[in-house]
Formats: structure tokens, C-alpha cells, sequence
């Protein structure tokens, strides 16, 4: 029986592999800042709609989305606008990094 920090981080893992995918983050993305139709996305994020259906469930299950239907049309939107405050910092380390790595190849066209 795993003890309570390993659940405490297993959380965490499930959590984070719901992200871990660029058609998820490319929905969390277009969500920003408005509600969308699974239809409006299957056209605007050019996903088919079994596998944009099965990360919007994905991201519903984590809680990163919300969902309501209106007649027969199913609108999502984030949840949480706290899910920002977890991506950004991500884009940040990638920036350096990829700065970094601009660096190394500007010394070595140098050398």
C-alpha cells in the first residue's frame, strides 16, 4: 500500500500526464479565452472528432475543462484559469533553454 506522499505524487503524475500531449495543450490554448464547440475545434485545430472527443475527456477528467451541453451541441471551456499559472513557467524554461542552445551554436560557428 503505497503511502501518502507516493499517492501524493502519483496525483501529480496523473495530473501531469494529462498535459502531456500537443493536441491537449493545443485545446487548452484555443480555450484560453473563450468557450468552444467540438465542432468549432475539430475545424480550427484540424483534430478528427473521435480523437479531439477522447482528449477533451482526457482534460475533463483532470479537471482542466469544463463541459455544457446546449440542445445537442457540447461547448468545453477551462475550468481553472490556474492552469496558465502552470504552463507559463513551462514556456519560460523552454525559452532559455532554447536561448542557451542558440548560444552554444553561435560559439561554435565562431570557432
Amino acid at each position: 500500500m503505497p503511502n501518502n506522499e507516493e499517492l501524493v505524487f502519483k496525483i501529480k503524475a496523473d495530473f501531469l500526464k494529462s498535459l502531456a500531449h500537443p493536441i491537449r495543450l493545443g485545446i487548452i490554448e484555443y480555450l484560453k479565452n473563450k468557450e468552444a464547440s467540438v465542432g468549432e475545434m475539430v475545424k480550427e485545430l484540424r483534430v478528427e472528432q473521435s480523437g479531439l472527443s477522447k482528449h477533451l475527456a482526457i482534460l475533463r477528467q483532470a479537471g482542466i475543462l469544463t463541459s455544457r451541453q446546449e440542445k445537442v451541441t457540447v461547448y468545453y471551456s477551462v475550468r481553472d484559469r490556474d492552469i496558465f499559472h502552470v504552463l507559463r513557467p513551462i514556456a519560460e524554461i523552454l525559452r532559455k533553454k532554447l536561448n542557451e542552445s542558440n548560444e552554444v551554436l553561435a560559439h561554435l560557428g565562431r570557432v
